[in-house]
């Protein structure tokens, strides 16, 4: 506890217009900044399940409409996704909820929700950069299956055809990429980033 303090008076010491502050104050601001963070993080675990949960309900509503075919199955393996990803946000919000921003062990209880977070975004990266070319691979089989293999195989036989196809699919793969890796930074990468300075702030 008395080596976090003496950090925090020299940091904040290193600071333009330097007043000086007690060990309770410059705690309690961390503390504060810490809490806004984990708070913001879980606003956004909280947005993504509650989407996730109304698309799991209209998918699988607009699901019960739609005759057999590769589009309903294509949707009820989606279905399967989602509900799988809503299990991992429910654990993520524990996560979240399980920090505690005391001041005595702030740069304990920070460094492990670090490490965990860290842990997450890990398996949700790898997780959409295995899923996304294994549902498009879906979607071609369920396609094929219902149009008939030989059919949808000949269309491959015009090299306009096979060539619009591999342009199409490059340009839908990276836009898809792209748009997910901004969409993780927005929602969390930069609040993670946030926190990792906070710790190394603590550490000195």
């Amino acid at each position: 506890m008395e080596e976090e303090l003496d950090d925090l008076k020299l940091i904040w010491k290193q600071q333009p217009g330097f007043e000086a502050k007690n060990e309770t104050e410059i705690g309690l601001m961390l503390k504060r900044k810490s809490n806004t963070l984990v708070n913001k993080l879980k606003r956004n675990v909280w947005f993504e399940l509650i989407f996730t949960v109304v698309c799991i309900l209209a998918m699988a509503g607009y699901n019960f409409t739609l005759p057999e075919g590769a589009l309903r199955s294509t949707i009820l393996s989606l279905l399967v996704l989602l509900i799988s990803y809503s299990v991992y946000y429910v654990k993520k919000i524990k996560l979240l909820n399980q920090y505690d921003p005391g001041i005595e062990n702030l740069k304990d209880n920070l460094s492990h929700l670090i490490e965990r977070l860290d842990l997450y975004m890990k398996f949700y990266k790898r997780s959409y950069a295995i899923l996304y070319p294994v549902f498009f691979g879906l979607g071609l089989l369920f396609g094929a299956i219902e149009k008939g293999f030989d059919q949808f195989i000949n269309k491959f036989e015009n090299p306009l055809y096979s060539l619009a196809f591999l342009i199409l699919s490059i340009v839908f793969m990276v836009g898809v990429y792209t748009i997910t890796n901004w969409y993780l930074k927005k929602l969390y990468g930069n609040h993670l980033d946030k926190l990792k300075t906070l710790l190394e702030e603590l550490k000195g």
